[in-house]
């Protein structure tokens, strides 16, 4: 443990372990296999880089990371890089010639860390040169892939077996940001892991501010929260990102914000591969871009400062909400993870899972998690609270969600409940067909339509029986009997038909609380936020602000010069901490946390001459 400490602090500049951070390494360093799941953000990459790199000088051999994230490997392989740490990786972007020099370097000893996709590593050629070549770690990342009832499911990881077989003295560490009770026991079961030791940290991601509201002019809501939560008093925006279920939308809000002032960039899987390699760099080695994409975008994006991660569209479980919203804050500064979300994104997601090819266990699974999904966003308490309940973890009411901040109203909503229920069965008694929201609103709020007089639906007995209640109101009541099982959404035409669990509402054997709607209110920009910003130079005086511009113009430049983003140079948090503290001397700099010997040797003479230019 001696060891692996002094490696923490002499590589990676930092004085103790986090967590679980300590236990994972000594068990792996001393060869157990294990399974860690741990939030992102949280140090999963220490918890395999710093044992492969123990067991490396102890004669084993290389760690070898599989990983399927192109960019996760180019961003871990240049930060270790930096560092000192002979890293590399092996992918589609090299060339045979690359690929072989690499090949090379590992049968010779010559490498600490190998990163490799695993469609690479399951050919036979890959693992007679693991034969050949002195192994010392396998790491497997991002296990959830593993996983038929995951959110991202990918055959190769089930293949992933044979290293077990193959090499039962080598030892294994899947990790995870990810994972209900049904994914970690297939990992377990998968990946052969049935004697690992199982370490679960907390999947709290304080810093994050969930936020999830009603759809009205989705677009127009999200410019909103941009212009007041996330842009600067030189008008330029956060790094954030926008997800969007398909690729038109996500090229269509790209180009209307553009149109709005803000600088976003296209991202989806459709898109020239150059084109979108170009975007996914400008997105990692420039501030203030936003990002809009599909989820083909943003793991393994590496990226600490991401302060925002919006959602246009809903996503398909808690576990992929969130993966996506756990992008943001990764520095552990304040974040935001806003979404807009109506009846539409529900009979979107119920259509997509009865018209996919899945067999009907997968099917109910889907329905499972998307129905978690929901009780998520409809959810009358603390969001995080519900959120962390769904990984099993017990939580008390956060005071960082809209929930918390501004507790919604719930009403007894059992007569209304009642109205629309019994508008859906006698609307269809009457046609023998079944019909979409805003065609059962209409015929509860007395419309005469011209469908409503070419049905004869102003005869039925519900017509107008709510006129009392706005057409919003309506559409967030059925809204939540969707979403709470009383109605369903026939997938073939999006209408809505009743379930069982809508007969004791019926027969008023059952009452319906509802959360009450609410108008949304335009957000407004202005100085003054409504969240907490993330601001590392907040409390700075005029001259450690002073500071802190030349260290960001120094970094950039330097970043520029190597060829890498950024942060690989140095972090925010440690250029506020030089900043603050105004060291003199290398020995000051090297308390610093974030600055390990390698780049104490390599940057600290000019950081000391940036810190005295002024």
């Amino acid at each position: 443990m001696s060891r692996s400490l002094a490696i923490l602090n002499e590589i990676f500049g930092y004085p103790t372990f986090r967590g679980q951070q300590a236990e994972i390494v000594e068990h792996v360093a001393d060869g157990g296999d294990s399974l860690v799941l741990m939030p992102t953000g949280g140090g999963k990459s220490l918890c395999y880089q710093i044992p492969s790199l123990v067991r490396r000088e102890e004669g084993f051999g290389a760690g070898i990371v599989v990983s399927p994230l192109i960019a996760l490997m180019q961003d871990q392989v240049a930060a270790l890089t930096e560092v000192g740490v002979r890293a590399a990786y092996l992918n589609s972007t090299l060339t045979g010639a690359e690929a072989a020099v690499t090949e090379r370097a590992l049968h010779n000893g010559e490498i600490d860390l190998l990163y490799v996709a695993p469609e690479r590593l399951m050919t036979p050629r890959f693992l007679d040169l693991l034969d050949s070549s002195l192994v010392g770690l396998f790491a497997i990342d991002e296990a959830h892939c593993v996983s038929q009832w995951g959110h991202d499911f990918r055959p190769e990881y089930i293949q992933l077996s044979v290293l077990h077989e193959r090499f039962p003295d080598v030892p294994r560490i899947a990790l995870t940001a990810t994972a209900d009770a049904i994914t970690r026991d297939e990992i377990v079961h998968r990946l052969a892991l049935d004697d690992a030791r199982i370490f679960v940290s907390s999947f709290d991601r304080p810093n994050i501010r969930y936020r999830i509201v009603e759809k009205d002019n989705a677009r127009a809501q999200l410019l909103d929260f941009i212009r007041a939560e996330h842009t600067n008093a030189d008008s330029t925006t956060d790094a954030g990102v926008v997800y969007c279920l398909s690729r038109r939308k996500v090229e269509e809000t790209a180009d209307w914000l553009k149109t709005q002032g803000v600088c976003a960039l296209p991202y989806h899987a459709g898109m020239e591969f150059e084109t979108r390699q170009k975007h996914q760099e400008m997105f990692q080695r420039e501030e203030g871009i936003v990002m809009c994409a599909t989820i083909a975008f943003g793991m393994g994006i590496d990226k600490p400062d991401v302060r925002f991660v919006a959602h246009l569209d809903l996503p398909k479980s808690v576990e992929g909400y969130y993966q996506e919203t756990g992008r943001a804050g990764r520095d552990g500064m304040p974040a935001n993870a806003w979404m807009a979300y109506g009846l539409g994104d529900v009979v979107q997601q119920r259509k997509m899972i009865d018209e996919s090819d899945a067999d009907d266990a997968h099917k109910r699974v889907q329905t499972g998690k998307l129905d978690a999904l929901l009780g998520l966003c409809e959810v009358a308490s603390c969001r995080r609270v519900r959120l962390l309940a769904y990984f099993g973890e017990r939580s008390a009411p956060c005071g960082n969600c809209d929930t918390c901040l501004e507790p919604p109203a719930s009403w007894d909503a059992t007569r209304e409940a009642q109205m629309a229920l019994s508008c859906v069965y006698r609307a269809h008694k009457a046609s023998g067909f079944n019909f979409g929201t805003g065609h059962l609103i209409d015929i509860l709020r007395g419309a005469r339509s011209e469908k409503i007089i070419q049905r004869a639906h102003e005869k039925l007995s519900t017509f107008g029986l709510g006129a009392a209640l706005s057409e919003p109101e309506w559409r967030a009541i059925f809204r939540q009997l969707v979403a709470f099982g009383f109605l369903a959404v026939d997938h073939e035409f999006g209408a809505l038909v009743l379930t069982a669990a809508s007969k004791p509402v019926l027969k008023g054997e059952q009452q319906v609380t509802l959360r009450k709607y609410v108008k949304p209110v335009r957000s407004r920009q202005s100085s003054s936020r409504t969240g907490e910003r993330a601001d590392p130079t907040a409390g700075m005086s005029p001259r450690e602000k002073m500071r802190w511009d030349r260290l960001r113009t120094w970094r950039a430049e330097t970043a520029k010069s190597d060829g890498v983003p950024a942060y690989v140079i140095f972090h925010d948090a440690t250029l506020a901490e030089i900043a603050r503290s105004d060291p003199d001397t290398i020995d000051d700099l090297r308390q610093i946390p974030g600055i390990g010997a390698r780049k104490l040797e390599r940057f600290g003479d000019e950081l000391l001459d940036v810190i005295g230019a002024g």
